[in-house]
């Protein structure tokens, strides 16, 4: 089995679960290098698990034994008043097993976001999401400049990681986010295939 980068994510209304296919894609730009797509379930009002332990349909939940296992992390989540999500945080607190071994120690990881509009918290989001990341010990990884399309996008697009502005009808995935997902997935894959 080839090693594997983990794009775990939230979706609410799809744009995030989009945004993680096409970083998805990204990583399998790199030969030997595989993604395995994860969500994690929503949570109710009373923060516990409020949905069936297996999805109806996408991508499968999460497990501790992919968390462990995975080469570099990407973290996916809508941005909420400039955050991530209630269900993404909540599985997040849950991985202390992880943060006092150091599974994750040493390892690639980015973040990725979806606003509602261009000014929604799309930098703050990636950044809430890079601070349990560095608090595991992993190697943090944005999207250099060398990237064209982070010069030329009108949309999302960030030093601090992919991100996609939906819009209140849920637009359409521009080409610039869209190559900037590929960029991040790749340039993960590619750090983590060199410290393994």
């Amino acid at each position: 089995m080839n090693p594997y980068i983990l794009v775990l994510y939230y979706t609410r209304f799809g744009a995030t679960g989009k945004l993680a296919r096409l970083i998805a894609r990204g990583v399998e730009l790199t030969d030997g290098m595989e993604a395995r797509l994860r969500t994690v379930p929503a949570v109710s009002p009373e923060t516990e698990k409020s949905v069936p332990d297996v999805p109806e349909e996408g991508a499968v939940y999460c497990s501790e034994a992919d968390l462990r296992g995975c080469a570099g992390l990407i973290l996916g989540s809508p941005t909420r008043f400039g955050n991530m999500a209630a269900a993404l945080k909540y599985f997040v607190d849950g991985t202390g097993a992880a943060w006092g071994s150091g599974a994750l120690a040493g390892k690639p990881a980015a973040a990725f976001t979806s606003t509602s509009s261009l000014h929604g918290g799309q930098e703050s989001t990636l950044l809430s999401m890079a601070l349990p990341l560095l608090h595991h010990g992993m190697i943090y990884c944005g999207i250099p400049y060398s990237e064209p399309a982070l010069r030329t996008t009108t949309g999302g697009g960030t030093p601090y990681g992919a991100s996609h502005v939906a819009g209140a009808g849920g637009g359409e995935i521009t080409e610039e986010e869209a190559e900037l997902c590929r960029a991040l997935g790749k340039r993960v894959a590619h750090i983590a295939q060199k410290l393994l």
